[in-house]
């Protein structure tokens, strides 16, 4: 049971892990912005067709297709997720551990949790390797047969990170189409110009990918120090949310956290030009809006001082936003509304740095 290979079995638990993605996705999908929504099916269609990143996609046929998929949807929305067929029966879709056993032997590895916003996001895809980082197993896929709207590349539950190249390379080819666009003078643009992206836009995609691989696991190494510090309590009162702004806040100020325990310091002590670049490129939404001092910091790295700013922002950004998830989880023990508790502080002065 290896990639691309026609063995029933595999067919079967493709369209199984298929299945539960499409019910997924007709329960959440319209809950995205319309821009991101129509973003996220222009990949689902490009991954789903088998289109190549660079070519232009038939209007037409996109338009067809959408037709057709939101009334899938409308069809299977109140639909159960299915038990996946493996050898010995049939098991629960959440129970990536136990479908792992059976499948990383054959070169296939399967992912399964709850994203942003309560989404449930499954994939299977090939098993390109295992790695050991710091006692933490990273799991790295590379062709992905089935998979939902939302393709998060990286993703860590319990102990395991699941790091999904073809995913990130999406993402990444995205961020530089759009940038092309308009060519603003930006941190992106100084990340694509590290890697060649003007001369030779595929293999400076193939760079980035790498580069980029590797910031995502250092940020989950960053999550696992984060968690440690933050304890169980967090991940309940996170997965207990429905207000957007609240979750997006807590997640802002965990990441940063992370980031500033972990990522950013490695990066800065490798002298990793591109990747700083693009951890930079991808500071936006409730990170930017928590975080204004590190573009000051980032203005002074550009402008040569060997990293002595961001070395002191993120120094100081360690205590403020350890002090500033310990604020939220105290708010949170003291308010008969948690959610409203922590909306109210992400509007706070004292939430930014």
């Amino acid at each position: 049971m290896s990639a691309g290979i026609v063995n029933p079995a595999f067919a079967d638990l493709v369209a199984a892990v298929q299945a539960n993605c499409n019910v997924s996705d007709a329960r959440h999908a319209r809950e995205m912005t319309l821009c991101t929504y129509l973003l996220e099916m222009r990949e689902l269609f490009r991954w789903e067709k088998g289109t190549a990143q660079t070519a232009t996609l038939p209007r037409a046929d996109v338009g067809t297709w959408l037709a057709r998929r939101e009334a899938l949807w409308a069809a299977i929305e109140g639909e159960c997720y299915r038990p996946l067929p493996l050898a010995g029966g049939s098991i629960d879709p959440y129970d990536a551990a136990t479908v792992n056993r059976a499948l990383l032997p054959a070169g296939l590895v399967y992912g399964a949790g709850i994203g942003r916003f309560g989404k449930p996001q499954f994939f299977v895809g090939t098993l390109l390797r295992e790695e050991w980082r710091d006692g933490l197993r990273v799991l790295v896929a590379g062709r992905e047969h089935a998979r939902d709207l939302s393709a998060a590349p990286a993703a860590m539950r319990g102990e395991t990170v699941f790091l999904r190249l073809e995913s990130l390379a999406r993402v990444l080819w995205e961020k530089a189409e759009a940038w092309t666009l308009k060519h603003p003078d930006d941190a992106l643009k100084a990340a694509l110009d590290a890697h060649g992206f003007a001369a030779e836009p595929a293999a400076a995609l193939d760079r980035m990918v790498a580069a980029e691989a590797e910031t995502l696991i250092l940020h989950e190494l960053g999550e696992r120090e984060a968690g440690r510090l933050l304890g169980p309590e967090w991940e309940r009162i996170l997965g207990g949310f429905e207000r957007r702004r609240a979750e997006l806040f807590m997640r802002a100020a965990r990441d940063h956290l992370a980031d500033c325990l972990v990522t950013l310091p490695a990066l800065l002590d490798r002298g990793a030009t591109a990747a700083v670049h693009f951890w930079f490129a991808n500071l936006d939404g409730m990170r930017r809006e928590l975080f204004p001092g590190a573009w000051s910091a980032y203005a002074a790295w550009r402008d040569g001082d060997r990293g002595r700013a961001l070395e002191a922002v993120i120094a100081a950004g360690t205590g403020h936003w350890q002090g500033l998830c310990t604020n939220v989880l105290a708010a949170c023990r003291g308010a008969g509304d948690c959610e409203r508790a922590v909306e109210a502080l992400s509007f706070a002065a004292e939430a930014r740095f």
